[in-house]
């Protein structure tokens, strides 16, 4: 693993990861995806907050792994993955990083859904 360039070059740009001691819950369209009490929460500057779920967390009718891919400067390479779910298909509704820079190992493997790309994508907590 190596460490992250973005960290680096823009000190002041924050992820903050925190591992949450609580369910954390995804809907499609009111239905559930994911659950799971092993979610970390992070916090970046100018994003909204994301919830990163263990693959074994995640429950739809299918997830393929799409051709997208993108690059953070400060988590490192992201693979996309389609989701199907009641009839509906995602394009890169989940992302994950497979190996993200050291500061952010704790991500490795695991997904997070694209919510603003997808409207009918939303997260339970408890209140």
């Amino acid at each position: 693993m190596t460490r992250s360039p973005g960290h680096r070059e823009h000190p002041e740009h924050t992820v903050a990861e925190t591992r949450l001691a609580h369910k954390v819950t995804a809907s499609i369209d009111g239905q559930l995806v994911a659950e799971s009490d092993d979610v970390i929460r992070v916090d970046e500057t100018g994003m909204p907050p994301r919830f990163y779920f263990p693959r074994e967390g995640i429950h739809v009718d299918k997830l393929e792994r799409s051709d997208t891919t993108t690059h953070c400067p400060f988590k490192g390479d992201a693979a996309y993955f389609n989701v199907t779910q009641g009839g509906r298909r995602l394009l890169d509704a989940i992302w994950s990083y497979e190996n993200p820079y050291e500061e952010h190992a704790q991500l490795k493997g695991r997904m997070a859904f694209y919510d603003d790309k997808h409207p009918g994508i939303t997260f339970g907590e408890p209140s």
